[in-house]
């Protein structure tokens, strides 16, 4: 695996940074990366949910004064492209979280540290720029939990991104085909100091899922616990139901993610994309709303934002920028994004992003 600081020649577009991670990651790595769960379902279909909609080009809208501006909870910034969670960044670079936090730093972009990430989240954060957040699992052990919020607080971490939807994750078909064998040295360094608990074994008769890998699966009352022992505000990723939106706004939860993790989680659920709208709907106007799942492009950037999404979050582009040109690729894949995203505006006549709504998408 190589690591390069330099943009390669061809990169023109934001995808064009998947087009060439095969090159740089080798077959095994980038099927695991591509990958999702299952049979990928999916993860097919948050790609081609953005091609049910078409943007409709509108004349003579001034948009000399446009830009991509917004504010994001307490945050102020440049544009709506929000770095994901990702684990295991050492699978990408050899600088894994480190790269990306410099690119973040660079360009003014929000951070989301994972808790499964390659570096400890306190050298993540003092190389990232002030709009960061960290993503967290809820730990089996309560301390463990509380210890990482902690941390957390103590690096300036602005939010915390908690995950529920990826209690239960089994691995990509075509990941599997490739060999892929997550390296020994792709360990979860936020979690080194806690011993872990051996993995839960069923007694006769009990199911391998229900009593095994569930047994430690987050609850309402979980969360309800979560909300009262951290002062910072808490988001919840992997919201797809309308109904656990409104659920969740009423139980004072910051904010969501609507996502289905990256299609990581149940093969087979929709595509993030296409439950947005019933999601925004659910929690009203007023509520923040970013969504994660298939973004390759500042274009489909746009119709996230017009269905809804104050925001969207890249996860895999931003491994594969990681693993093409280190922090230098970030940096520029969040340009390009930006700047794709920007002339889309322009031809849609939206000047800012508030003006982009519903209206203008046509179902195609």
């Amino acid at each position: 695996m190589a690591n390069t600081e330099r943009i390669p020649d061809g990169i023109h577009n934001a995808i064009d940074y998947e087009y060439r991670a095969p090159e740089v990651l080798g077959a095994q790595r980038f099927a695991y990366i591509a990958g999702g769960s299952g049979l990928d379902v999916t993860v097919a279909a948050n790609r081609s949910a953005f091609g049910r909609w078409a943007s409709v080009p509108r004349l003579l809208r001034d948009v000399r004064g446009g830009h991509s501006r917004l504010q994001l909870a307490d945050m102020a910034l440049p544009h709506p492209f929000v770095l994901a969670p990702v684990a295991h960044g050492l699978l990408a670079h050899s600088q894994a979280e480190l790269a990306t936090a410099r690119a973040a730093e660079a360009t003014g972009t929000c951070l989301v540290a994972s808790t499964l990430s390659s570096r400890p989240l306190e050298v993540i954060a003092a190389a990232a720029g002030p709009a960061r957040w960290f993503q967290l699992y809820l730990q089996p052990e309560r301390a463990h939990t509380l210890d990482l919020l902690a941390r957390a607080q103590a690096a300036g971490y602005r939010a915390i991104v908690l995950t529920l939807d990826a209690s239960l994750q089994l691995p990509s078909r075509s990941a599997l085909a490739s060999g892929f064998v997550l390296p020994a040295d792709c360990v979860a360094a936020n979690l080194a100091r806690y011993p872990q608990a051996p993995t839960p074994q069923p007694g006769e008769g009990q199911s391998r899922i229900f009593q095994g890998a569930m047994r430690h699966a987050p609850t309402w009352d979980d969360l309800r616990w979560l909300l009262s022992a951290t002062h910072l505000p808490v988001w919840v990723k992997g919201v797809l139901h309308a109904e656990d939106a409104r659920q969740l706004k009423a139980a004072g939860v910051a904010g969501i993610v609507v996502s289905n993790h990256g299609g990581r989680g149940l093969d087979g659920s929709p595509a993030s994309l296409s439950m947005l709208p019933a999601v925004r709907a659910a929690v009203g106007k007023g509520y923040p709303v970013l969504m994660d799942g298939g973004v390759r492009s500042g274009h489909d950037a746009f119709k996230a934002l017009a269905l809804g999404a104050n925001a969207v979050l890249i996860g895999r582009l931003q491994l594969y920028a990681l693993a093409v040109a280190g922090a230098l690729g970030v940096a520029h894949l969040l340009q390009l994004l930006t700047e794709e995203l920007h002339a889309t505006m322009a031809q849609a006549g939206c000047a800012t992003l508030s003006d982009i709504t519903p209206e203008a998408l046509l179902p195609c």
